[in-house]
Order: C-alpha cells, then structure tokens, then sequence
C-alpha cells in the first residue's frame, strides 16, 4: 500500500477554481481510496467541502491516521468502510450504513482495482473472476446501491475511474482490458437511464500513472515480455503515451472533481481520456 500518511499537497491545497464550498452538504464515496488514485480524489473531494467514504485496504492505524488527517485538514466528517470490493454483500453493506448516516451518497467514486498480466491461456481462472469482480462488478453493485437516494434528491454525480484500457488494448491484460471496456459501456448505459433525473455518469480513463497498481505490473510486463523493468517503462509504458511522463494522480483528481460540479452539469455519458495523447494515435 502507498504510505496513507502522505497526501501529496498538489491533490490538498486550496484551489480557486473550486471553492470549499463547491460540495459543502455532499457525502462522496470513493473505493480504492487508501492509496494511489483514489486517495488523490478523496483528498481534492474533501478539500471542495464533501464529506468522504473512505474504503479500501491497508494498516488500521495508518488508516485511521489518514481518515483523522483529512478530517481535520478539511473540516469534513470523513468515515472508512474496509467492505470487501468482490462481495456484493460487503458492498451493499457499506452503501446501506453511508446512506443512513449522510442521508445519501451523493458522489460515487468507482476507483478500485487490481491488475494482472498473463497471456490468455496461461491467465488464471480466479485472477479473471477477481479483476471483473472489483474492476466492473463492483461498479454495478454501488450503483445500484446508491441510485435510490440520488433520484430521490434529484442530484448526483457517479465518476467511474476506466483505463485507457477502456478504450484501446495492450497485450497480456485480457480481463482488465474487458473489464475496463465493460465499463465505459456501463457508464454510458447508467447516464442515459438517469438522464433527466439531476444525474450524471462519466468515465475518466487515465494513461499510466506510478501508481502501486502499476509499479506491480512492471515485473510481471517484464517476464512475460522477456525484457528489463526498465525498459518496460521506457520502451512499453510510456511509449504509448506521446508526452513521454507518466499522468500526475492531481490531474485524474482534478478532472474527477470538476465532473463533480454544476459547471459540469451537460457532461453525462462521458469516457474521458487524461493520457497523454496515447488514445489519440
């Protein structure tokens, strides 16, 4: 796990594009949000006024020294749900207990994942059933879970965080591919149902960002290319992308937060690439 005690001060500061105010009054929910990523949006959901579902693995006293942290750094109440992201029981449980303390989840963060790299015949089966289980699966079940309160209140904002894996296809990562075009799919599908209901459902589909996620798949690139780790950065990772720099987990933050907004109102249905250039090709 990422150190929790760290929130780098590009996803906390103050930003005048988006005043504490902007969510003040909003419960956001964010899986796979102990570290990486989904820390990153936390932290920008917390610093716009929101207070925040925290979910996902690691040390309980880091954990709790990083939900205490946010808590007092933004002045919102901030919880941590370690429900399970490939049980839908687990799942239903944790919206069910946020939504009768907040009233409603009104921002859903679907941020969690794993990855793993295998030719397809050599992919094992329960690595497959993991990666749709929490990189598709999961989404379906905290959507279903939080649409209720959302219609009910006739506002919401659901951020599905894809891949460029959602749009195009490398090799080796067959169910992570599937799943993450699954869900541009499902977003899609989601934003039309709720379109006049106050709702909106966007994908953001980041390039590769140095995150532990990727940091892991780097050996595993690299056997199964038959290649050094370093040259699975340089000449496999970023030679997809045209910028040649990984993405910075602020600009995933930034542009999760800002489809969070009433400026961002008309964007539904949305997969949004933040890669570099790498899905322009």
């Amino acid at each position: 796990m990422e150190n929790s005690r760290f929130i780098p001060t590009s996803c906390t500061r103050r930003d005048p594009a988006l005043p504490d105010s902007m969510l003040k009054g909003k419960t956001a929910l964010v899986t796979g949000s102990t570290s990486g990523i989904g820390l990153g949006i936390a932290a920008r959901l917390a610093a716009a006024g929101a207070n925040v579902v925290l979910n996902g693995f690691g040390d309980p006293s880091e954990v709790e020294q990083l939900r205490a942290g946010l808590a007092a750094e933004h002045r919102v109440t901030v919880t941590y749900d370690d429900a399970d992201m490939t049980k839908p029981a687990a799942i239903a449980a944790m919206l069910r207990k946020a939504i009768a303390q907040f009233g409603a989840v009104d921002v859903l963060v679907n941020n969690a994942g794993i990855q793993h790299v295998a030719p397809v015949e050599e992919f094992p089966l329960d690595r497959w059933d993991a990666i749709i289980a929490i990189n598709l699966s999961s989404s379906f079940h905290t959507v279903r879970a939080a649409l209720p309160a959302m219609k009910a209140r006739r506002w919401g904002r659901i951020v599905n965080i894809a891949s460029a894996h959602a749009l195009v296809a490398s090799p080796f990562k067959s169910a992570y591919v599937a799943a993450k075009h699954g869900l541009a799919g499902f977003t899609k599908t989601v934003a039309l149902e709720v379109a006049e209901q106050g709702i909106t459902v966007n994908a953001v589909c980041p390039g590769y960002v140095l995150t532990p996620l990727v940091e892991k798949q780097i050996p595993d690139t690299a056997k199964a290319r038959g290649v050094p780790e370093d040259i699975v950065k340089r000449d496999v990772l970023l030679a997809a992308q045209p910028t040649k720099k990984f993405v910075a987990i602020e600009e995933v933050a930034g542009l999760t937060v800002f489809l969070c907004s009433n400026e961002a109102a008309s964007i539904t249905g949305a997969v949004l690439p933040v890669d570099g250039g790498w899905t322009a090709q």
